[in-house]
């Protein structure tokens, strides 16, 4: 069994609420939190080069392992030497387990006790992902964090269907971190396990499911199954019981969110990383995100504006394009239109986040954060 190091810090905390800001450590550099990563699905930011994402000050990326493994496939990521190195990106990388792609396929997967037997969505063929498999993938990837491989469920779930994914996921996960602790490294930097927390909306098999997998000696924990069709206040509630169980000294995943205003709420519930693809999807359909709200680029309002896009353009690390000028891009179906809103979209998601960590350090987290989502994000969660 490997030796497990330390490789997550609190260092300060919130008095009015959970919010931390702590240091996550990798061999790719160290992820200050809370932390928005971008998605960079197939090893590629959509529309954007992953240097103006290090330029804006971004340390993680997440890509994603089912998409990796059909597309190249563990023999080329090999080959060209991982991930990290096949994109030239120096900084850290997490991959998540596919059981959410997996899941997404709907019609083309059957679920066994020991895998998913799937369906390609590129070809038709047949695959079969075991938690066994899972790693082997993502030790080709490289990835910095691995997620442990579970089973995701949709909203609503019958309670029964619940708990039979949540038990599948416990054994799976405890497979996974077997594996982890006995398959060679192919490159030389450390791998951390994540396992994840399943139980639909139901607090007893979230508790259930929490104190199983915190036995286990996993690097951090993630908490699943939700954004996928329940209610936000009943993601706020699940995310807000979870964090009071998970243990304080390991990093909280809050898996595939999403709005400015779920950011700075489940922040202040105590979560410390998030993932979404919305600022990268919403800025290829026109929608901006702003420090002074959202805006659509395709407004006609906007047509002879002057202004730039982010007012704090300075600070955010975007450059002073006008209104005008993009949404000009836009109607002209012109590509730069896409990479200048991606690139004002993570801009101010990093913004968010590194401003959140700095008010927890400073102890005015609530106060700015409750302030800043009435006056521009009341709306968003």
């Amino acid at each position: 069994m490997r030796t497990r190091e330390q490789t997550f810090e609190i260092v300060a905390t919130d008095a009015q609420t959970k919010a931390r800001a702590g240091i996550l450590r990798t061999d790719h550099g160290i992820v200050e939190t809370p932390v928005f990563m971008p998605v960079a699905t197939q090893g590629a930011i959509k529309a954007l080069d992953h240097r103006i994402a290090a330029s804006l000050g971004y340390t993680m990326l997440l890509a994603n392992t089912y998409h990796l493994y059909l597309r190249p496939g563990t023999d080329v990521l090999q080959s060209l030497g991982g991930l990290h190195r096949m994109m030239r990106w120096d900084g850290a990388i997490l991959t998540d387990s596919g059981g959410f792609q997996v899941y997404s396929l709907d019609t083309l997967r059957r679920v066994f006790d020991d895998g998913v037997e799937f369906r390609s969505h590129i070809d038709g063929s047949r695959h079969l992902f075991t938690p066994a498999s899972v790693i082997a993938t993502q030790r080709a990837i490289g990835s910095d964090i691995m997620m442990a491989f579970d089973e995701c469920i949709g909203y609503p779930a019958e309670r029964r269907n619940a708990e039979a994914a949540m038990f599948r996921s416990i054994r799976w996960e405890r497979q996974c971190l077997r594996v982890h602790e006995q398959l060679p490294l192919i490159y030389e930097h450390r791998q951390q396990l994540f396992a994840i927390i399943q139980g639909g909306i139901h607090r007893d098999l979230r508790k259930r499911c929490i104190e199983e997998l915190c036995a286990e000696p996993f690097d951090g924990f993630a908490i699943g199954g939700l954004a996928v069709g329940e209610p936000t206040e009943a993601m706020y509630e699940v995310t807000d019981f979870s964090t009071d169980l998970l243990p304080h000294d390991k990093p909280r995943y809050l898996m595939g969110v999403g709005t400015p205003q779920n950011i700075l709420r489940s922040i202040a519930l105590g979560v410390d990383m998030f993932d979404c693809v919305m600022p990268t999807r919403n800025a290829r359909n026109g929608t901006l995100f702003t420090t002074r709200g959202r805006i659509n680029i395709r407004n006609q309002r906007f047509k002879h504006s002057d202004e730039p896009i982010e007012p704090a353009w300075e600070e955010l690390g975007v450059e002073p394009h006008s209104l005008g000028y993009l949404r000009h891009l836009f109607v002209s179906g012109e590509i730069l239109g896409l990479t200048l809103a991606t690139w004002q979209n993570l801009a101010f998601y990093r913004w968010l986040v590194r401003t959140a960590r700095q008010k927890i350090l400073d102890g005015t987290f609530r106060q700015w954060s409750h302030q800043f989502l009435e006056q521009y994000y009341p709306d968003e969660g």
